[in-house]
């Protein structure tokens, strides 16, 4: 597989080398940039690596910076047929790891790639250095009045329509998440345009699904969660994040000590995207504290 395929793809907004690693009889797309510590960006939906972009030009001149796309999401396949669960993104994640021998690790992980990291972290928590978590969470949103109305939504029979042939996580919902730094609509084409169709947009319709399905076993991260509890972990929170929002920031400082916060203020859910600048800095300043 080769970039050429993705003809849509804004090579002066992603100028890197793609690299590919078979797993699950899949080719797993990731990028690996610079030379230095290793920092590891765990991507959320409906989104890729593509969103650390500009924090990853910023960090690669002092860091090894990886960044992976999950199965189904970014330059990765998108098979139809495919365990798209949470637990198994988490699983290809220890996989790719453990294949690469990656150690020293910095993890870095936004939205679903809190859950899906930290997962993985808590499996070997030997190889990660320190962490870095972006408008994510890791425990159960039962009994949410949020959750509670989206649910609503989540278990509607028009879920799959919504997802497969409308595209509306990255079309409708993504656009929506954004704070006071919109990014204009050839940016937006970058998150919407790797579900070039029906068939490729399995993975994304999983993730909705996973906020039913999957309750439990994040509220059982949440319970774990003194197995990183000695872990440096510095917290970059989007304060407008419709979806995210700051209560989750509150609960993640009440239920973990050795962190640091930094609070965007005019930012949505995608720090990185919105901000790239302060993001990077922030985590910097962070790495060599």
């Amino acid at each position: 597989m080769q970039d050429q395929q993705f003809s849509w793809l804004n090579k002066e907004e992603y100028p890197f080398l793609s690299n590919y690693h078979l797993i699950n009889s899949q080719q797993f797309h990731f990028i690996d940039e610079g030379s230095g510590d290793i920092l590891l960006f765990v991507h959320g939906t409906p989104s890729w690596s593509f969103d650390f972009r500009n924090v990853i030009i910023r960090l690669r001149d002092s860091f090894r910076c990886i960044a992976i796309d999950h199965i189904g999401f970014g330059l990765s396949d998108k098979p139809e047929v495919y365990d798209y669960s949470t637990i198994n993104h988490s699983k290809t994640l220890e996989k790719f790891v453990l294949d690469k021998d990656l150690r020293n690790i910095t993890l870095i992980v936004h939205d679903f790639g809190g859950p899906i990291g930290m997962h993985f972290a808590m499996q070997h928590p030997d190889r990660i250095k320190k962490m870095v978590v972006l408008n994510s969470w890791m425990w159960s949103s039962i009994g949410d009045p949020a959750f509670i109305k989206l649910s609503k939504m989540l278990k509607s029979p028009l879920l799959p329509f919504l997802y497969l042939y409308l595209n509306f996580s990255p079309r409708f919902i993504l656009p929506r998440s954004f704070g006071d730094h919109k990014p204009s609509k050839s940016i937006l084409r970058q998150y919407s345009k790797p579900f070039a169709n029906s068939s490729q947009r399995y993975g994304a319709l999983a993730f909705a699904r996973s906020l039913l399905l999957d309750q439990n076993w994040f509220e059982s991260l949440w319970e774990k969660r003194f197995i990183l509890s000695n872990k440096p972990i510095l917290f970059v929170w989007g304060m407008k994040d419709p979806i995210i929002t700051s209560d989750y920031l509150e609960k993640f400082g009440k239920g973990f000590t050795n962190t640091k916060i930094v609070k965007l203020p005019n930012c949505g859910h995608f720090p990185q995207e919105e901000q790239a600048e302060e993001v990077s800095n922030a985590i910097k300043e962070f790495l060599i504290a």
